[in-house]
Parts: structure tokens; sequence; C-alpha cells
């Protein structure tokens, strides 16, 4: 008797530990890409990891910085980033034209955030350091801010950033 009572026993503890674990087929682990420093923003594009790092890269290859604000559960971002990503012409541009920074938090310099600190937005310093306030999106009150309907003018913007490179340096 005591022998069928341990063997129920056993098969009883057997039982219990395997109902306590879950399935391994029944959890899903979310698959995460790994994070790069694009964020989504272009690949295929070399970014700079720091807002000075992107100065200096700016200053030495005498090329114009563009500095991306966006925030990662912002549905507003995530439009802009998309429209970006996809956008040849722009892509094309940032990575043989600029040197690029995309962040997702506020650097110490308040030249940055001329007009505020919202997201998404987007502003352009040129090789002498020098935050171009004069590029601006189509707001009045976000001078800096585009939409995804806004890509064209920020392709233009970006152009603007080229043209007064060469003429004022």
């Amino acid at each position: 008797m005591l022998k069928g009572l341990l063997s129920v026993l056993l098969v009883l503890v057997a039982l219990s530990s395997t109902m306590g674990k879950p399935d391994k087929a029944a959890v899903k682990k979310e698959k995460r890409v790994p994070q790069t420093l694009s964020r989504g923003w272009g690949d295929q594009l070399i970014w700079a990891q720091t807002y000075e790092e992107a100065l200096f890269w700016a200053r030495s290859k005498n090329r114009p910085l563009m500095v991306i604000f966006h925030l990662e559960d912002c549905p507003h971002s995530q439009s802009l980033k998309k429209v970006f990503a996809e956008d040849q012409d722009i892509q094309k541009l940032a990575d043989e034209e600029f040197v690029i920074l995309n962040l997702v938090y506020e650097t110490t310099d308040k030249h940055l955030s001329p007009d505020g600190q919202y997201v998404p937005r987007i502003l352009f310093v040129d090789p002498s350091m020098t935050v171009r306030a004069d590029i601006t999106g189509r707001y009045a009150n976000r001078l800096y801010a585009y939409e995804p309907s806004d890509i064209k003018l920020l392709l233009s913007n970006m152009q603007r950033a080229m043209k007064f490179l060469k003429t004022e340096l």
C-alpha cells in the first residue's frame, strides 16, 4: 500500500510540475530587430552616434549636418520616418552630402530647440557649427516640424542647405 501511495504521489508531483511550466510553443517571444543608429530612418546610411561626433564629422568633411529629433512611440515621428526611409532622393542626398544624426533625446545645445522641444523636428547645422534657423518647414508655430506630406519640402530644404554651404563657406 505504501508503494502504491508513493507511486500516486510521484505521479501527482510530476503532473503538477509539468502543468506549472508554460508550454514552449505557447510562449511567444517577440522577435526584436537589433537596434542600429538609424533607428529605421535609413539602415544603409552612416549615422553619427552623438551630437558632438556629428559636429566633428560636419566640420572635418565640410558637410552640413541634419539633426532629426523624434520619439520611438510618437505616431507623427513613425509616419515621417517611414516616408523618409522610403524616399530614394532623400536617402541618396543624405548618404552622399550630409552628416546625419537622429536623436530620441534632447541635447544640451539650446540652439537645437529655438522654438521648443517638439518632435519630430529636423534642423540643419553648417560646418561652421551654425544652426540654420532660416531653413524651416511650413508651420508657423513649429518651424522645424515636417509631416509625411512635407517630404518634398524636406528634400528642397536639404538642397538649400547644400546651396548655402557652397555660397557662404
